[in-house]
């Protein structure tokens, strides 16, 4: 889950921040407009599936790029007690990783039902465990629950179900068998092979139509927190978007965008977002320039081990970016040879366009999406920058 950028947290004794257990409904009830849910509701079914709702239907134009956004999905419920089963009790050795959110354990369910299976049989899938700690833990899991519960395209990570039970809050996801972008940029490990050039450009086009399929539908949805981290990998090396904790509704009314509370990871948000706490949908395509320096360079985003000058990224590379016989001096040099000297400057230019100051003057991600499938195509093979 993202972190809060010079804004100050949330009352944990609200009853946004956390449930009530004392007066529990079934399930989450309606997120409220200033929520990060936007209005989208949850009701329940009486056979182990929830089913999720919005306000108005999806009209014909929430499809873009094979992907839908789902008047009524179903997710699974579980118990507190199906998800110690499917985890063997939260075994340590069960432990996929740990964020924000709290700690994410590998489990196996049934691939038909769903339904908790023995430890190796069935499906394994990644069960997200909330920390009790987080302040903002049971408003970002719901916000989790409302919209990616009810969106389906190739490059978000699946959700399957969630489990809410006094105070244990979880979430099942198919599971990612390569884990996230940003362990295979920045985790030095014998185990993790650097990635090539092309699976990089493999990896933001998936990323892109992701972000594009958030943005295409009338109901525009900003993700908000576009990162290395939040980019998980299939055994394909097939990008899928995941962590829908920030995501909000975007601008409605003609309005250009949405004022709220500062949220996200330094050095991906938008300079406009951190001064004024005006959210736009091209904010997500900042992040998603400052991704893509990441994939060109092999460096974090921001980084103190770095000099002045030089620990945020952007601060750094962006003036480089329009020079182009410096370029290949901030590529990744495990990368080196691998890619022409034209596309090298292509994709800097696109990296220039999403880093742009004026959020108006970025490329829409649909266009992203369009710069990198014609780079892709056309790009020559093994042919080395000179």
């Amino acid at each position: 889950m993202g972190n809060c950028l010079g804004s100050q947290p949330a009352d944990p004794n609200s009853s946004s921040s956390k449930p009530n257990s004392s007066a529990r409904p079934s399930i989450p009830g309606t997120l409220g407009n200033d929520s990060n849910g936007g209005g989208l509701s949850v009701t329940s079914s009486s056979a182990g599936l929830s089913r999720f709702s919005a306000a108005a239907s999806a009209s014909s134009e929430d499809t873009c790029l094979t992907g839908d956004i789902l008047p009524t999905p179903n997710l699974k419920i579980y118990s507190f007690s199906d998800l110690k089963n499917a985890t063997r009790n939260f075994k340590s050795d069960m432990v996929l990783g740990m964020g924000g959110f709290g700690t994410v354990f590998k489990g196996w369910v049934d691939e038909k039902t769903l339904a908790p299976a023995k430890y190796g049989t069935g499906m394994m899938v990644a069960i997200k465990k909330l920390n009790s700690e987080s302040i903002q833990g049971f408003e970002e899991w719901q916000a989790e629950v409302n919209f990616l519960g009810r969106l389906s395209h190739p490059n978000l990570v699946k959700l399957l179900g969630y489990c809410w039970d006094e105070k244990e809050l979880l979430l099942v996801y198919e599971f990612m068998q390569k884990g996230s972008l940003e362990s295979h940029l920045f985790r030095k490990s014998s185990a993790i092979q650097p990635l090539s050039w092309d699976i990089r450009l493999k990896i933001a086009i998936g990323a892109a139509r992701g972000l594009a399929f958030l943005h295409s539908s009338d109901k525009l949805i900003i993700y908000r927190d576009f990162k290395a981290s939040n980019i998980l990998l299939d055994g394909n090396y097939n990008a899928k978007i995941s962590d829908f904790g920030l995501a909000k509704l975007g601008p409605t009314g003609g309005n250009s965008h949405v004022t709220t509370r500062v949220m996200g990871t330094y050095g991906y948000a938008a300079p406009e977002y951190i001064a004024t706490g005006h959210l736009y949908v091209q904010s997500d395509v900042y992040g998603f320039g400052v991704v893509l320096l990441e994939m060109m360079t092999g460096l974090r985003a921001f980084d103190t081990k770095r000099p002045n000058g030089k620990q945020k990224l952007t601060d750094w590379v962006k003036p480089i970016l329009s020079q182009r016989r410096k370029l290949k001096t901030i590529m990744d040099a495990r990368i080196d040879g691998q890619y022409s000297s034209k596309v090298l400057s292509q994709v800097s230019q696109l990296a220039l366009r999403c880093l742009e100051d004026d959020p108006r003057k970025r490329p829409s991600m649909k266009e992203v999406v369009e710069l990198l499938e014609q780079i892709e195509v056309t790009k020559p093979k093994n042919r080395p920058v000179h």
